[in-house]
C-alpha cells in the first residue's frame, strides 16, 4: 500500500506530470523495462500473500526471510536518496514493515 501511496503523491509534486509525459522523472528514463520492474515490485506483496497460504511452513518462512531482507535493503537504499518528507515517512514505513516481516519469519518456530 505504501508503494502505491508513494507513487500517487509523487504525481502531485509540481512538475511531475510534465516530467513523466516527457519520458523521465528525476533523471530516470521511463521505458518498458522500468515499468516492468515497477509492476514486479507492486506484485510481490500480492504473490507473497497467496504463497503464505499455499506454501509449506518451512518454505514460506525462508521466502519471507529472503524477500524481507531484499525489500528492506532496497528501501534503505531508497531512503538514502529521499528528500521530501512524505517520501522519507513512507520509505521508513516500508523499511519497518520489511524488517518486521524478516524478524517474525526468523523467530517463527518450525513445525515438526
Amino acid at each position: 500500500m505504501a508503494f502505491l501511496v508513494d507513487m500517487v503523491l509523487g504525481f502531485m509534486e509540481p512538475g511531475a506530470i510534465e516530467q513523466i509525459m516527457a519520458g523521465g522523472k528525476e533523471g530516470m528514463q521511463i521505458g518498458p523495462e522500468l515499468l516492468l520492474l515497477f509492476a514486479i515490485i507492486l506484485l510481490v506483496p500480492l504473490v507473497m500473500a497467496f504463497l503464505s497460504l499455499t506454501l509449506k511452513d518451512s518454505i514460506n518462512r525462508w521466502a519471507n526471510i529472503i524477500l524481507g531482507i531484499v525489500f528492506t535493503g532496497l528501501m534503505v537504499i531508497a531512503l538514502a536518496e529521499s528528500a521530501a518528507a512524505y517520501v522519507i515517512l513512507l520509505t521508513l514505513s516500508k523499511v519497518v514493515a520489511g524488517a518486521l516481516i524478516f524478524w517474525y519469519a526468523w523467530k517463527s518456530k518450525q513445525k515438526a
